[in-house]
């Protein structure tokens, strides 16, 4: 092979996909060429030095009239240079990659293999039921510790004097200036572990954490920490029993955290701890049942000043107990009632992060004016609240209001006897702002009279504690009945991770149960001690649905009861901010229809949702290497629920490639002969053997284990032994291949075809092999091959990006890609091709793919000067021209006459394509999210004038649909937003293989001709440059992106079906209604007093 080759195949793969690497063409020493290209690169412009050679010798030698460029460009000439240009291309690549010898290689087993077609339902439950029991374990170690933790209260007496030392997380292993350990700061063994992302912890013991803001030495702590010491020996046996849990955890309803293993906690840059596990969405949503909550904010100009600071920031803090199955609204009111969006008037919408930070932003811009009326804020809020339980929906569980004002409220009275009494479904919640008390007794009066709550808040800090009581007061039906129900999270990411170790951006979802007071004194109080709970990473959650059962395009995922993404290929949670790596606003709240948005009618969702089991078949257009690319596949969904839990899983096999599995057999022996060569590899994501548990194994790469397995020097490793023997299978019939390259490398000795750098070759059962034809430190893409560049190797997601496209190609042809050198920031340039190409087996008319390769070249040969050359790729990009700035850019942006025409004639289509993860920067004047782009479709015309239409409208993409790499050059003000966005893909039409035209420009013609290069994926476009169509071009257009509020604004309004948590606990007979609150007893405590002063720092728009 001549450049980079994988090799796969269009048939149905049911086997195994091994795939030879091509080469990569880089420039003979010995030639000159006429002209210096601008930007040069190494590697890059020496792109494709051997087909540079015999495109340029075609060129030349042609003889035609000086002045034939603005008569006629002869077809047949150009069909010639295609076919001569793409003869020389397969050879090489062939000759490189070894790809016939290695599909001989398979003819030759045939006879041997089966191959089994794919029972999708089958897999699908036996996925399901590998994860319930998974997740059935983590359970059983929660109730442990709830029964546990609950066993230590009831044999605990409170002591109001107790003195007891334990091991703060923050102040661990700290000492004084004459070096000893300071209070509550013990020496505490830490040691790097693994299991836990190779932070250094302490699996002996748990330690505790407590917000800045929580007096670490407080009698209620002191007890609690006291009483919460029996749960250490129940995480530890927890994790010798089940040695895959990670974290385990007791919340108490106190603030403090307990958690196992020990770990060093550290305070922010401003030496604050503002982690509070009551914030969590495992500790609320087990301490509470669903709930509609309408939150009413005084505006009105007493409100001025510090008093608005309190109340936006006690608003942000009620937010934050709010999760997924929580619906809201907010209702500022002076002398009118004004929905803080206008877009949510009359309704509440779901509390899911998305709206929740929306809402954030909308109440930092609250101004204060006018008198506060609040009859008419209750009357609207008992409304909406009625209406949505009339109508079913919204949580249809707990239901409550909570009135945010510094006191100044009458005629109220009336509201509540027309609305709530007597049986007092609405709970009322009142937030008595500053220091002012002349109005406490109405508050008071007022939740007390409503089954609520009453509080005072004087400062910012006492908002957390005061708003904490809501939930104690929710709880209390709950924890009166003893229910221990079990919840499950959304997705979301572990913020002490996060905040250490960029590289542990992961995915996790916790199960939580609450821990209750059984002493009966305290019964009808209703007393909630706090919340246990684990962490499972979806990551671990996933492999369950081993990738290589899947097919080339197929792959698992999981949604929620709410119709949320918990795993999918296609979640992107992430965005690049400058350097960094941040979480989407809207990440853990991206719902399936968003991802598989060609299902329009949502069967797919209603049905999984709905935790039916079944199959469903869609079309679908799966984007590839970043939305540059589009396949065309129809989709087989298989889907059931997990038991006990509110996720669905479904299963994707593509028609096909996902239907079959390619099954041989070898010996042990020989397949460890083969397995043990140098130049194999295999998947780093893959799970061939269990090495994570096992502290000995942990070492251990996957191919280190397999070989001990297969030889039995470890009896104690668990390996997949369906994937281990897909995998030896792969190394005896692939071992050939290492002696096929390197013969072949120490036969190149002419300089002329020194111009591939790498040959190699994949399989389905992740196995690669690779060779080099050049020195390590001439290899132009060193990413190449490397775990960190993705779209290269085989993840837990995907197969390589050279392997898909390979697998959709007709038999015996190679798809090329051009492949750029990423940097932080975006691409870079372009360093080298890759040539692909598959090698099938057939047995009983089932075809299967049973192998991959590649292979990287660079560079194009000089046109006559009469003539424009390009050697253009099936989706518009150029790989080859003689203007090396032109290398990788689409057509439509160097030649926007031509590329126009030929979407005319049907040479390309155009396929619209959807983004609903995007992020965009917004217009000034308006916060909502962008909206889709322009189409094209209606820019067309034959005309230079479209053209230059299609042109600004690529250029407004500019990297393409993925507008995040640009992110980094606004400035730091220009923050970035969620929106969607449509963009187009341009795909060539194989049934159109040759075409010529005439575009008229003026007073001049622009004449060119298209041919197809047999056996690839590429196109020759020969155009006349005379013909100068940019002067028609209009001005150029700064950006053509629509930011439609009213598209954001019914999206957000919209009440897709989801199914609600199996129970609900809102009222309980013998609920002490009269605990319902009294003067602030809550203040800061004096060391926080003392906290550096920029940590209290009020932002200029709080004072407002």
């Amino acid at each position: 092979m001549g450049w980079g080759c994988s090799f796969l195949s269009p048939y149905p793969d049911p086997g195994r996909i091994t795939m030879p690497g091509l080469p990569r063409f880089y420039p003979n020493p010995g030639f000159t060429y006429n002209w210096a290209p601008c930007h040069q690169q190494p590697g890059a412009w020496a792109f494709l030095q051997k087909t540079t050679v015999i495109l340029w010798l075609l060129l030349s030698s042609t003889s035609l009239a000086p002045t034939w460029g603005q008569t006629k460009i002869p077809l047949e000439t150009v069909k010639l240079w295609a076919e001569t240009f793409g003869r020389g291309l397969y050879d090489t690549v062939t000759r490189y990659s070894g790809s016939l010898l290695l599909q001989k290689k398979y003819k030759d087993v045939e006879s041997s293999l089966q191959i089994e077609e794919v029972d999708g339902l089958e897999l699908v439950r036996k996925f399901s039921e590998d994860m319930e029991n998974m997740l059935r374990r983590k359970v059983e170690a929660v109730k442990s510790l709830v029964e546990a933790a609950e066993e230590a209260d009831l044999n605990h007496e409170f002591n109001a004097s107790l003195v007891f030392d334990y091991y703060n997380s923050v102040l661990i292993n700290e000492k004084d200036e004459n070096g000893n350990y300071v209070e509550l700061g013990a020496e505490f063994v830490l040691e790097s572990n693994a299991h836990f992302s190779n932070l250094r912890v302490n699996t002996s013991i748990s330690n505790v954490q407590l917000p800045t803001n929580v007096y670490n030495k407080d009698p209620d702590i002191l007890n609690g920490v006291y009483m919460s010491e029996a749960l250490n020996p129940v995480f530890v046996e927890n994790f010798q029993r089940d040695p895959t849990l990670t974290w385990q955890y007791f919340g108490s309803a106190t603030g403090f955290f307990r958690i196992y293993p020990g770990i060093k906690w550290t305070p922010d840059e401003n030496g604050v701890i503002t982690f509070d596990c009551r914030n969590r969405g495992w500790y609320i949503q087990a301490a509470t049942s669903p709930k509609d909550i309408v939150i009413l904010v005084d505006i009105s100009g007493s409100m001025k000043g510090l008093r608005m600071a309190i109340a936006k920031h006690t608003i942000i803090t009620i937010l934050d107990t709010l999760g997924e199955n929580d619906f809201v609204n907010i209702i500022a009111y002076n002398d009118y009632v004004h929905y803080i969006e206008p877009c949510f008037k009359g309704i509440l919408v779901q509390a899911d992060r998305d709206n929740r930070e929306h809402f954030k932003q909308l109440v930092e811009e609250l101004v204060v004016k006018g008198v506060g009326v609040v009859d008419q804020a209750l009357n609207e809020a008992f409304q909406i609240l009625k209406k949505f339980q009339e109508a079913r929906q919204g949580s249809v569980c707990n239901q409550a209001i909570m009135l945010i004002t510094d006191g100044a409220v009458e005629g109220y009275e009336p509201i509540f006897e027309k609305y709530n009494w007597p049986d007092r479904k609405v709970r009322v919640f009142t937030y008595l702002i500053g220091r002012e008390v002349s109005f406490a007794d109405r508050l008071k009066w007022i939740a007390c009279n409503n089954k609520g709550y009453y509080t005072q808040i004087s400062t910012l800090a006492d908002a957390q504690e005061n708003v904490m009581e809501y939930l104690h007061v929710l709880s209390r039906p709950m924890v009166i009945n003893h229910d221990h129900d079990i919840i499950w999270t959304e997705a979301y990411m572990d913020s002490k991770l996060f905040t250490s170790k960029s590289q542990s951006l992961m995915l996790l979802t916790t199960v939580a149960m609450p821990v209750f007071s059984k002493k009966n004194e305290t019964r009808s109080h209703g007393i909630l001690l706090g919340v246990v709970g684990s962490d499972v990473t979806l990551r671990e959650l996933m492999k369950l649905a081993p990738r290589y059962k899947l097919g080339v395009h197929g792959y698992a995922f999981m949604n929620t009861n709410n119709g949320y993404i918990l795993s999918h290929p296609d979640l992107r949670p992430l965005y690049r901010e400058g350097k960094k790596l941040k979480p989407k606003p809207n990440y853990n709240s991206v719902d399936l229809s968003e991802v598989e948005w060609e299902d329009k009618a949502e069967i797919l969702r209603t049905a999984m949702i709905n935790r039916e089991t079944g199959s469903f078949t869609m079309d679908v257009k799966a984007p590839l290497d970043k939305g540059k690319r589009v396949l065309f596949l129809t989709n087989d969904y298989f889907f059931t629920d997990i038991s006990d839990t509110p996720f669905s899983l479904g299963v994707v096999l593509s028609q096909g490639h996902g239907e079959y599995v390619l099954l041989g057999n070898t010996s042990v022996e020989e397949g460890l002969h083969d397995l043990l060569h140098p130049d194999l590899t295999v998947a780093n994501d893959w799970i061939y053997c269990i090495t994570d548990i096992d502290p000995d194994h942990r070492k251990l790469s996957q191919l280190e284990a397999m070989v001990r397995f297969l030889t039995g020097e470890d009896p104690d490793l668990e390996c997949d032994e369906e994937l281990v023997r897909e995998v030896l299978f792969d190394a005896v019939v692939t071992a050939p291949m290492e002696a096929y390259w390197t013969a072949l490398a120490l036969n190149i000795s002419d300089e002329s075809e020194q111009g591939v750098d790498v040959a190699f070759l994949g399989t389905r059962a992740g196995l690669l092999r690779s060779s080099l034809f050049v020195g390590s430190e001439k290899v132009s893409d060193r990413m190449f091959l490397m775990p960190d560049d993705e779209t290269s190797v085989f993840t837990m997601n995907n197969f390589p990006l050279w392997y898909r496209q390979a697998s959709e190609q007709p038999a015996g042809s190679f798809v090329f890609n051009l492949r750029w050198a990423e940097g932080p920031e975006g691409p870079g340039e372009p360093v080298a091709v890759t040539a692909s190409t598959a090698v099938t087996v057939t047995v009983d008319k089932k075809t299967a793919i049973a192998a991959g390769k590649r292979s990287a070249m660079t560079s194009l040969p000089d046109c006559p000067q009469d003539l424009d050359c390009f050697v253009v790729d099936n989706n518009g990009f150029i790989l080859i021209s003689e203007r090396s700035q032109e290398t990788g850019r689409f057509l439509g942006e160097v030649d926007g006459a031509v590329m126009t025409q030929l979407l005319n004639m049907g040479v390309f289509n155009q396929v619209t394509m959807y983004d609903y993860q995007a992020m965009c920067k917004l217009p000034d004047h308006h916060h909502s999210a962008a909206q889709p782009l322009v189409s094209v479709s209606d820019l067309l015309s034959p005309t230079c004038t479209s053209s230059a239409l299609l042109l600004l409208e690529w250029s407004a993409w500019g990297s393409w649909h993925d507008r995040v790499a640009e992110a980094h050059k606004h400035k730091k003000q220009e923050l970035l937003h969620p929106c969607d966005t449509e963009y187009p893909v341009f795909v060539h039409q194989t049934a159109i293989q040759e075409t010529n035209g005439i575009i008229q420009c003026g007073a001049c013609q622009k004449i060119f001709v298209m041919q197809q290069i047999p056996k690839t994926n590429l196109l020759l476009l020969v155009t006349d440059p005379t013909c100068d169509c940019i002067k028609y071009i209009l001005p150029i257009l700064q950006d053509t992106s629509i930011h439609n509020a009213s598209v954001k604004c019914n999206r957000m309004r919209s009440q897709k079906p989801r199914r609600r948590p199996d129970s609900c606990h809102a009222f309980h007979p013998e609920e002490n209604a009269q605990d319902c609150g009294g003067a602030s007893d809550t203040s800061a405590w004096l060391p926080l007093l003392l906290l550096p002063l920029g940590a209290w720092v009020l932002p200029l728009q709080l004072l407002r």
